[in-house]
């Protein structure tokens, strides 16, 4: 687990670095607002194509070999977008970047399924999460400290952002030897496929994939619109880099206190809380406050949207057949990059209609559409009663053969 939150840590830092350098490098190129909304959906366009069968695969098979094809793709698309002098270009590397992370995730998301028992799923998605969280700490400063040049400089100053951001990513390497159990298989994964249609109509599965979708919407267009914002209210970009880590800096606290809130509050409750209060602090971003008062509404947004995405991960997984999962993770993952293929692309056309606060606002509707959603579906499951009973075993694990 150390050694797949490390890697995962160095990824999504490349990541992290690489897409508000994206948005600085399209601006210097001539893009505006719905340029960038395009840029940043086409990140997630490849990956919405590929997710369920690569999640077919690893139901099937192994998921460590997904993790270096992931950061192969990441480092190569990071290193040609430093080189690419066209919007066009830009958008093609950037979709390859988003397939290199798509492959990653969905291999590491599988590791943890298949290797923690049901009672420690919480805990191990949320320490899983906090490698996302560190890169998206440090990715952004680094990336703000080399973007913030004279004026005139910004689509040099980006462009080594992102060969920088290549480099990263490639140091993740280092930490995927023997990074899963060889002789190790999922019960039941010799039995037929079980029908994508089967499994978006489990309880559970669809308000797991809608949060996710909003909370990771919300991080999105937080990393790719705050730059715009910025330029528009004259904060330099190192402030930019700073307050976007400070975002995640919240996000690592909710996720290292996330077991004692879940005594304390609940799964239903802490999810219907924290996606309220986000949604409300989304407006709060797009109102044209000072930078001290930017600041504690970022982190207070970052601590709420740090619950999200570790909890939808356990209740997709809890819900889903047991033969199934990595292909309802990957479902999960499909919702998560449609959202970012339409949520920029809206952003775009919202901030191009009514300026660059405007997407926040729509980001507010969307998680108090997933608040919602979290308390109608409130209830266990069956497979959630067993996961949460003190004395449930560990599920056998069936050598192979």
């Amino acid at each position: 687990m150390l050694r797949l939150v490390i890697a995962f840590g160095f990824a999504q830092a490349a990541v992290s670095m690489a897409r508000p350098a994206v948005s600085y490098r399209a601006l210097a190129l001539g893009a505006d607002e719905r340029a960038i909304g395009v840029i940043a959906g086409v990140y997630a366009l490849l990956p919405l194509f590929a997710a369920v069968p690569l999640g077919r695969r690893t139901d099937h098979g192994r998921c460590a070999p997904l993790l270096p094809v992931g950061v192969l793709l990441i480092a190569g698309g990071c290193a040609a977008g430093g080189t690419a002098n066209s919007l066009a270009a830009m958008a093609a590397w950037s979709g390859v970047m988003g397939l290199g992370h798509l492959c990653f995730v969905i291999g590491a998301q599988s590791i943890v399924a298949r290797q923690s028992a049901p009672a420690e799923q919480d805990r191990d998605f949320g320490h899983f999460t906090i490698g996302a969280s560190l890169g998206q700490l440090a990715g952004p400063v680094a990336a703000g400290l080399l973007v913030d040049g004279h004026e005139g400089a910004t689509a040099r100053t980006s462009a080594l952002a992102l060969t920088v951001a290549a480099g990263v990513a490639a140091v993740s390497l280092t930490s995927l030897w023997r990074i899963e159990h060889r002789a190790e298989r999922v019960e039941g994964a010799d039995h037929a496929k079980v029908p994508v249609h089967r499994i978006l109509r489990t309880r559970g599965v669809p308000a797991g994939i809608f949060i996710s979708l909003a909370v990771l919407s919300a991080t999105d267009i937080l990393t790719a619109y705050l730059p715009v914002i910025g330029e528009h209210r004259g904060i330099p970009p190192s402030v930019v880099g700073l307050l976007l880590s400070l975002r995640a800096a919240a996000t690592i606290a909710c996720r290292l206190v996330m077991t004692p809130m879940i005594r304390l509050l609940g799964r239903t409750a802490l999810l219907t809380v924290t996606c309220l209060l986000a949604g409300l602090l989304c407006v709060g971003v797009a109102l044209p406050v000072p930078v001290w008062g930017m600041a504690p509404t970022l982190a207070a947004l970052g601590f709420c949207l740090g619950a999200g995405q570790p909890l939808s991960m356990t209740t997709v997984v809890r819900a889903a057949p047991p033969e199934a999962r990595s292909t309802a993770l990957a479902l999960r993952l499909t919702g998560n990059r449609l959202g970012q293929v339409a949520a920029p692309v809206s952003a775009g056309l919202v901030a191009g209609a009514a300026g660059t606060a405007a997407p926040f606002a729509m980001l507010a509707v969307l998680l108090l559409g997933a608040s919602a959603l979290a308390v109608r579906d409130r209830g266990p499951r069956p497979a959630e009663r067993a996961a949460d009973a003190p004395a449930a075993p560990a599920p056998r694990r069936t050598p192979a053969t």
